[in-house]
């Protein structure tokens, strides 16, 4: 018999555990603060449950905890890591330094169903849903989890389109039972599916970024096939209808692309689609990918377009290039950890 990951369970979840084994209730919140705040690997280290309720919890419960299987390490300092997700399946989590920040960018599905030109992971196709618990093992079992300030959920797959894990394990990653991290501190990355979006908003204080890359829709389709199901435009008029203006920051990604989204007609309707929203602009240069006939900008280029995005009331920044020589680009790593494992 398979047994069942305690790492991941809510506290509400391990209430109901505790429940059904005959343990005290405050049992609950002793086996949270062993996995979340000690961040312990087996059950038998949960000293302050007594030895029987340690035994009956193992006959059916463990940890859950994975370290990762592989990793790659950039002259940057950028580490990438993969994890195996049951038979055959693997994801990655990039882990970015940055003098007194320490991001970690998470993934939330085996493979992705978007398709999204420009991305990796897209061409993977869709395997399965990560659980909440595989989505926080990146953080407890990555080994420089004490160093972390800030969790990006920008990893492989579509947030919005696994949303009851996900926002599970933004709990945990935000309560006082959990990590008791600021949701200032985390960031959900998204193409916009309408629905989950408007959840996501209305249930976390968690930062948003939506992915973006072209305000004319028709060649956002080219890029972004879900922009036919999720168009643009609705998104930021769905946005419209929430108070970003205080400490809750939304942002838009925006891959520049050579010759494709860098004219200044896309300037321009840029500022047309996001006049008078409380946002910002992350400009984004293009890590290349096989197989994609997609070239990024020169910093010249990325530096005029943000020029002019921020001298017409859109501010805008140029997200700082990492891990390349790691392909720290999402879906790179696992596409050949994958390909090896068919071979052989």
């Amino acid at each position: 018999m398979q047994k069942k990951a305690l790492l991941g369970l809510t506290l509400d979840e391990l209430q109901s555990l505790v429940n059904s084994l005959g343990m005290p209730a405050f049992s609950a919140r002793q086996i949270a603060s062993w996995l979340y705040d000690k961040k312990v690997a087996d059950i038998d280290q949960m000293t302050n449950l007594s030895l029987k309720h340690r035994e009956l919890l193992k006959e059916t419960c463990e940890v859950g905890a994975a370290s990762p299987v592989d990793a790659m390490r950039s002259v940057d300092g950028t580490v990438k890591y993969l994890y195996q997700i049951g038979e055959g399946h693997f994801v990655e989590a990039v882990f970015i330094p940055d003098h007194d920040r320490a991001t970690l960018c998470v993934s939330s599905q085996v493979g992705c169903k978007m398709n999204c030109k420009f991305c990796m992971t897209g061409k993977q196709g869709f395997s399965a849903n990560l659980t909440a618990g595989q989505i926080i093992n990146q953080i407890n079992s990555l080994p420089e989890r004490d160093r972390l300030t800030n969790v990006v959920m920008m990893g492989m797959g579509e947030p919005l389109d696994n949303l009851d894990e996900v926002l599970k394990a933004l709990e945990i990653m935000t309560a006082p039972y959990g990590y008791g991290w600021s949701p200032k501190r985390v960031t959900l990355s998204t193409v916009g599916l309408r629905k989950g979006l408007r959840r996501f908003i209305e249930e976390t204080d968690c930062h948003l970024a939506v992915s973006l890359h072209s305000p004319i829709p028709q060649q956002r389709r080219e890029l972004m096939p879900a922009e036919k199901a999720f168009s643009i435009t609705e998104v930021v008029d769905l946005l419209r209808n929430y108070d970003f203006s205080k400490q809750r920051r939304l942002s838009f990604e925006y891959i520049l692309f050579k010759g494709v989204n860098d004219s200044p007609l896309h300037a321009r309707e840029l500022v047309k689609l996001l006049r008078g929203l409380d946002c910002r602009i992350n400009l984004i240069r293009f890590h290349a990918i096989p197989g994609v006939d997609l070239q990024g900008c020169t910093v010249e280029e990325m530096t005029a377009f943000r020029d002019y995005l921020t001298s017409h009331g859109v501010f805008t920044t140029i997200r700082a290039s990492r891990g390349e020589d790691i392909f720290a680009a999402c879906g790179m790593l696992s596409t050949a950890k994958m390909e090896e494992n068919e071979r052989n």
